[in-house]
């Protein structure tokens, strides 16, 4: 892997490249992506990655503090619990040995039998709203913590708060699409790292965001390379201040 922006002649460490700032709160989102912008082939991100991507979704695993996720995404790629690393003991020196994830659903359509309930090294936490219907979350309250977050929709906003209040305040954000909207809608996405796939898809997969306008300018902070791969990471300009 080499870096290619800024233009600086150095084998990028990746757990540097990948730091979260010192000192706050920060949400960055993590996705894969074609040369034409689509998320997924067949319905999965899996098509679209790469040893490099690999490598990188695991740093930024380990660097986490809580991996916040939609629900659909759970269901459509088949998520567990996640897993110890050799490679993250040092990452995670003072914290859980595993980052919890975090689960948006109004619906509470998750299989509460399955590997992301059972036996987590980090208990899963389960976003919802007050309109999720009353039984599910019970049944969730049993096996994961629950967050309810917002009256008839998830309040992405407080969902986030509430995820600082409990000390996780390094959030990575693995999509989909749809959870991306509404976190950059929100005013809550920090910083996007988007890994480019040297393929073109076509046909109606989803772009990065999927949903209503969301319009925030970005920064590129670096670009690296590897066998036609390119992982970028952009953060949100910090707005203009304005006179009273």
């Amino acid at each position: 892997m080499r870096r290619i922006h800024p233009d600086i002649q150095d084998d990028p460490h990746i757990e540097q490249a990948y730091a979260y700032p010192a000192g706050r709160p920060w949400l960055r989102v993590n996705m894969v992506a074609s040369a034409d912008g689509a998320t997924w082939v067949q319905g999965r991100s899996g098509g679209l990655s790469s040893r490099g991507d690999r490598r990188i979704f695991a740093v930024l695993r380990g660097l986490s503090d809580v991996i916040l996720v939609g629900a659909a995404t759970v269901r459509a790629e088949g998520y567990g619990a996640v897993k110890p690393r050799e490679s993250w003991r040092t990452l995670r020196a003072g914290r859980a040995p595993v980052p919890p994830i975090a689960v948006v659903t109004r619906s509470l359509d998750l299989d509460l039998d399955g590997p992301l309930f059972q036996g987590a090294m980090s208990r899963t936490i389960v976003v919802t709203c007050e309109a999720a219907p009353g039984e599910r979350r019970k049944d969730a309250a049993a096996l994961a913590d629950v967050i309810v977050a917002g009256e008839s929709e998830v309040d992405l906003a407080e969902a986030v708060r509430e995820l600082h209040a409990r000390g996780l305040t390094k959030v990575l954000c693995e999509g989909g699409p749809r959870l991306n909207a509404q976190v950059a809608a929100a005013g809550q996405l920090d910083e996007l790292c988007l890994t480019i796939s040297p393929m073109l898809v076509g046909g109606g997969a989803a772009r990065v965001l999927d949903g209503g306008p969301a319009q925030a300018g970005l920064r590129l902070g670096h670009v690296l390379e590897e066998d036609g791969v390119l992982f970028c990471r952009y953060t949100k300009e910090p707005k203009e201040p304005t006179d009273d």
